[in-house]
């Protein structure tokens, strides 16, 4: 299974299309109310800035997360697979995925993100510390099929890893940007996917929990304003995408928590009335309306347990802090 001194391999099987983003894009701004997926805060500089955000003292998923790993890793190790392939959600710098290496002990590691150009260098140096570790940069759209294509499945085969046990790893609590019923969607393609490795798969999870809005907010509105400019920024990209002429200082950032639908969500607040102009059209917005940009949904612990049992999986077991803010789950796929 393992060789030594081995390169990472990518395969990218998602392909930008501009002129579906820029549709995309056009339908949203064209809506009632205005909205544009919160996929589009991450253009380089977004990155930079929620990279940022998590530094925050107001912020604390981040670090709470971490905290419940390092306390509960070799915990969570037991109650999933020994030796299986790590399959990681958004990926990013991989950096939560090796701090539990040592725990888990992966027979390979697929670090899965919108683009292998996001996970190239990352994976490049951790290879250089793990060596002997197959490793797969798989770029892909998740949010919309997590379904691995066929150059994926051969990569894994041509290592020896096709039937080996996967455990989809989905940390930073990434499941709240999705509403329920997409959630379910998601957590139902991720328990096929555990299960096309054969038996003893599983997820392991990251989930914000609710809590008190005086904590809730403030972690989205922060007292220096990095929240603000990573929101405005998505304007910034919106205007290079579709060719607009959106003005950031023309627009209040504003965050909240929606209690009737347990999530806390962005927007962008229009400071006066102004006509936004595109390349085939414009969208009039009045003072005080609202473009939104994201939701971050808060689960309990019970309604995300009941969630993973819907989605097929069965013996979760669940970590917190001593506050009950966040929690990690790892439940079983088969």
């Amino acid at each position: 299974m393992y060789t030594t001194d081995q390169r990472p391999h990518f395969v990218q099987t998602h392909l930008t299309d501009p002129g579906a983003v820029r549709a995309e894009l056009q339908a949203g701004l064209l809506a009632t109310p205005a909205q544009i997926a919160p996929k589009f805060l991450y253009d380089a500089l977004g990155s930079r800035l929620f990279d940022a955000i998590t530094e925050l003292p107001e912020y604390y998923p981040t670090r709470t997360e971490a905290a419940i790993f390092a306390q509960h890793g070799a915990a969570m190790a037991r109650h999933l697979s020994a030796g299986s392939v790590l399959i990681d959600l958004g990926a990013g710098s991989c950096a939560k995925a090796a701090r539990l290496f040592p725990v888990l002990h992966p027979a390979g590691y697929v670090a899965v993100d919108i683009s292998v150009d996001y996970l190239r260098d990352a994976l490049g140096a951790l290879q250089q510390r793990h060596p002997s570790l197959s490793m797969l940069g798989l770029g892909m759209d998740f949010s919309a099929s997590l379904a691995m294509d066929s150059a994926a499945a051969d990569l894994l085969h041509t290592h020896d890893l096709q039937a080996a046990p996967r455990t989809v790893f989905y940390p930073g609590s990434s499941i709240g940007n999705f509403d329920p019923a997409q959630a379910l969607i998601l957590l139902r393609q991720a328990h096929a996917l555990c299960r096309e490795g054969g038996p003893g798969g599983g997820l392991l999870i990251g989930v914000d929990l609710v809590k008190p809005i005086s904590v809730l907010e403030p972690a989205y509105d922060d007292a220096l304003g990095v929240t603000a400019a990573f929101n405005r920024n998505l304007l910034l990209n919106v205007n290079r995408w579709l060719g607009s002429d959106f003005a950031p200082a023309q627009w209040k950032h504003k965050a909240f928590f929606n209690s009737d639908d347990s999530r806390i969500e962005m927007h962008l607040q229009a400071l006066g009335v102004q006509t936004v102009r595109w390349p085939g059209g414009e969208r009039r917005f009045a003072a005080g309306e609202s473009l939104h940009t994201e939701n971050s949904y808060k689960w309990t612990p019970v309604a995300f347990e009941a969630l993973l049992h819907e989605a097929g999986f069965g013996s979760v077991r669940r970590w917190s802090d001593e506050r009950e803010w966040f929690g990690v789950f790892a439940a079983l796929a088969s």
